[in-house]
């Protein structure tokens, strides 16, 4: 059995205050924070406000995906991580692409929508299958990839319970929104969507948070992997010195003799 399936002891306990501040900058982190959510809301609000005011499809979609292009710029040039931002960039292109090609305004929220839903699916699913989601996004922040599978039952609880709030989030959500792409004109449409962006992901971010805040701190796997990898390198040094000694007498004895 080795380190990264065996049990550890302790793993019913709760953590400590520091380890919930952990787990607040971890969550920060994993999700992109404040800039995070202007990044995800400023294209999609550019786009229906451009829309509602002069009804032209095509400055609407290249308003929404430039300033998608200069959130990236900002980020490169600050030397900050990209992929929130990146993450916008392809979700109004594929918008644009698809409202340009099919000519009706609408269709520039369909593919974030279809996205929605499938990950949705995919909280749930995966939660279903014993896999949460949600320990899988969260594993390599905490530096404990999927140790929590079979070390840490407590933390595998913790992390169902968040992938049950976030697909049921994302499914009431999308039962908001379809029936309005079918029966809404497309700004109507457009300002529920953005309305719907934030508070259903700040609801799902704090009940990770709970969830997460009241169960047993992670392993860190890394730690464990370079403590076990100095122990094996001191206990190689330790064979060759006595080798080294061992040969030493060897010598002085048949000189002796």
């Amino acid at each position: 059995m080795t380190s990264l399936d065996k049990p550890t002891e302790d793993t019913d306990q709760t953590p400590p205050h520091d380890a919930r501040a952990v787990t607040e900058a971890a969550l920060f982190e994993a999700f992109g924070g404040v800039r995070g959510m202007v990044e995800t809301v400023v294209p999609g609000l550019l786009f229906v406000a451009i829309f509602t005011i002069n009804k032209d499809l095509h400055l609407s979609a290249i308003a929404a995906l430039a300033v998608s292009l200069v959130l990236v710029v900002v980020r490169l040039a600050m030397k900050d991580t990209v992929k929130h931002a990146f993450s916008g960039v392809f979700g109004v292109a594929f918008g644009v692409v698809f409202a340009m090609f099919t000519g009706n305004a609408k269709d520039f929220y369909l593919p974030g929508m279809l996205y929605t839903l499938g990950l949705a699916l995919a909280y749930i699913v995966t939660t279903l299958a014993g896999v949460p989601l949600i320990g899988l996004i969260l594993g390599p922040v905490f530096k404990e990839n999927l140790s929590w599978r079979t070390r840490n039952p407590g933390r595998k609880k913790a992390y169902a319970k968040a992938s049950w709030a976030w697909g049921l989030i994302l499914l009431a959500k999308c039962a908001v929104l379809f029936p309005l792409y079918w029966w809404a004109d497309t700004t109507q449409l457009g300002w529920v969507l953005v309305a719907l962006k934030i508070p259903p992901f700040l609801l799902a971010v704090w009940l990770t948070w709970v969830f997460l805040a009241k169960a047993p701190a992670p392993i860190d796997v890394f730690a464990e992997m370079e403590a076990e990898e100095k122990a094996e390198e001191e206990r190689k040094a330790a064979a060759a010195l006595a080798t080294e000694n061992g040969e030493t007498t060897s010598g002085r004895h048949r000189r002796e003799a």
